[in-house]
């Protein structure tokens, strides 16, 4: 009951998610980003937990297909999982369990990954990643929505959505974005509005962690 695109910017380091789903608070339980070492999916039945583990191991210099085999092995519940890990390889590995809820699929290309369940259509991952690789000269965080405009477009999830989010992790060490809709009647278009009014404020946040001296004030004697 989920559809999303994880994506890497290897020109700034940056690791991001959009994620969109006919259930509540989605981006609190199913996306996971952490700068420097990655970015997961943990998606259909979710196991929120595998979020942080995967990160944690990402972060140890474990590639991605070593960390998916290693969460699904973990997870009792893996058949009825849907996973993607990226790293800083760029190669975004997948994992659908043998339960998960149909139609489910995935697709994935240098620096971006996306997968679905209960959607419309299989070819919806596909769209989502072909719209994140076109738009190379646009900000990741835009690219990484336009993946989820592009899944919707292409009829998205058969139930009417209700959250979203967006959670992008930069050279500034933190998740500097991390945007979020809950139930709403048109969440993705919600979640575009946010991004919109963040985005020329993101900047000068980021830039407030990375030279604080800046914009430090010395009080007056």
């Amino acid at each position: 009951m989920t559809f999303s695109i994880v994506g890497y910017c290897p020109d700034t380091g940056a690791f991001g998610i959009a994620i969109t789903s006919s259930s509540v608070a989605v981006a609190s339980r199913c996306a996971w980003t952490k700068a420097g070492s990655g970015v997961i999916a943990t998606q259909n039945l979710t196991n929120p937990h595998l979020g942080p583990l995967g990160l944690d191991l990402l972060s140890r210099g474990l590639s991605e297909t070593i960390v998916r085999d290693m969460l699904v092995a973990s997870d009792a519940g893996r058949d009825h999982r849907q996973l993607m890990v990226l790293g800083p390889s760029g190669r975004c590995a997948h994992f659908t369990g043998a339960s998960a809820l149909d139609i489910h699929a995935h697709a994935s290309d240098l620096n971006c990954g996306a997968a679905g369940n209960l959607l419309s259509d299989k070819s919806i991952p596909e769209r989502m990643v072909f719209a994140f690789c076109k738009g190379a000269d646009r900000p990741f965080a835009q690219r990484l929505l336009d993946g989820l405009h592009a899944g919707l477009a292409a009829g998205g999830e058969i139930r009417p959505l209700q959250s979203a989010g967006l959670l992008v992790a930069d050279n500034s060490g933190w998740t500097s974005i991390d945007l979020r809709v809950d139930l709403h009647e048109a969440p993705l278009d919600e979640l575009q509005r946010l991004w919109d009014v963040y985005r020329p404020l993101h900047v000068g946040y980021v830039d407030r962690v990375l030279a604080p001296e800046r914009y430090f004030v010395p009080p007056k004697e």
